[in-house]
């Protein structure tokens, strides 16, 4: 049997907002790595079995994504599973801790910067970038121009 969930002292709609922003993260975590990917949500859609209408309530939070289909989410997206909770607000979070999902860092690029279209693009295009010696180069430039860390 496994080990009951203490009771707690919140409202019920304190839990409906946090459940609502744990949508929403998640949901802003899947269009983070479909845009990434360069997958429209069309696609998206097609690959799950689903419209893309759906796919856009997913993306907004208006609806709750299931254990299965966060689990093809994952696997279309190539991600594992907890990469849709990495990065979740601090009182959402603590929950996620309480209940076994251990705390972990972004490797895969939440952050604000790194959500925004110049950088999808910018990474889009130097993906494109056949030759792996120009591709190269073109990284040692960026980094070379950017202030040390």
């Amino acid at each position: 049997m496994p080990p009951a969930i203490p009771a707690s002292d919140e409202s019920s709609a304190d839990k409906d907002e946090r459940l609502s922003a744990i949508d929403a993260h998640v949901g802003a975590r899947i269009r983070l790595r479909r845009t990434l990917l360069g997958l429209t949500q069309e696609r998206l859609g097609e690959a799950l079995g689903l419209t893309f209408q759906q796919v856009q309530k997913y993306e907004r939070g208006a609806n709750r994504v299931g254990a299965s289909r966060l689990f093809d989410l994952a696997r279309i997206l190539e991600v594992p599973v907890n990469y849709f909770y990495d990065d979740l607000p601090s009182q959402a979070g603590g929950m996620m801790n309480r209940y076994g999902f251990a705390e972990s860092t972004d490797t895969y690029g939440a952050d604000e910067a790194l959500s925004s279209r110049e950088t999808l693009e910018l990474v889009r295009a130097y993906y494109r970038i056949t030759d792996p010696s120009i591709r190269k180069r073109v990284f040692e430039l960026v980094k070379s121009m950017a202030p040390p860390d």
